[in-house]
């Protein structure tokens, strides 16, 4: 019977040494986790930050930029802290037509004269015509919508158009027309899917 309480003794000491590991691993197992968490965290706001500040990510939907950009294409746009320039891409709204935003291409900004000659096929810019290798085709008298030209673009507004230019709805519409540029969403940066950056086309004062 002496024997008990030190049997009992050594029983709780061995006891304790099994359970000291098993405690250790499952605070490591806990760190990690916590480690891990603080990592996602961390990315998540890199992310938010990135996509509210940065950059934005949306769809093309239909063929008016054509060939320049596909239907299905994903595209990041940074978002307009600037005027955007000739050449641009832009992720536009306009409130008087179809509440969606658009996807065109900048041909005139602010002060600008904007003719276009469709017997000649050509687009002129201050009087002078605008190289434009990123079009589909020629554009036909009907897309003109009635309108008269020269235009001259008002300040604050830009002269946008699709690249597609038989089949996109633009600043030669009156649906459409000069676009305010507070309604710019931001200029296209790079395109996601399919995969490569877009190439950029000088204006015509820069040429």
């Amino acid at each position: 019977m002496q024997d008990m309480p030190r049997r009992i003794e050594e029983s709780w000491f061995y006891a304790s040494a099994l359970e000291r590991p098993q405690d250790e691993l499952t605070q490591k197992v806990w760190g990690a986790a916590y480690d891990a968490l603080d990592s996602v965290k961390g990315a998540l706001v890199i992310i938010f930050v990135l996509f509210t500040f940065l950059m934005r990510i949306v769809g093309v939907e239909g063929p008016s930029m054509q060939p320049t950009l596909q239907d299905g294409n994903w595209l990041t746009i940074s978002p307009s802290h600037s005027t955007p320039k000739r050449g641009d891409i832009v992720v536009v709204t306009q409130p008087k037509f179809m509440q969606e935003p658009l996807i065109k291409r900048v041909i005139g900004v602010g002060g600008d004269e904007i003719d276009i000659d469709v017997a000649a096929k050509t687009v002129s810019v201050n009087g002078r015509v605008l190289n434009e290798p990123y079009i589909s085709g020629a554009m036909s008298a009907s897309f003109l919508y009635g309108q008269q030209y020269p235009k001259t673009v008002p300040e604050g507004y830009l002269f946008v158009m699709g690249d597609n230019r038989n089949n996109s709805s633009d600043s030669r519409s009156p649906a459409v027309g000069m676009i305010d540029e507070r309604y710019v969403l931001g200029s296209v940066t790079f395109r996601l899917f399919p995969m490569g950056k877009l190439e950029k086309y000088p204006n015509p004062d820069e040429e």
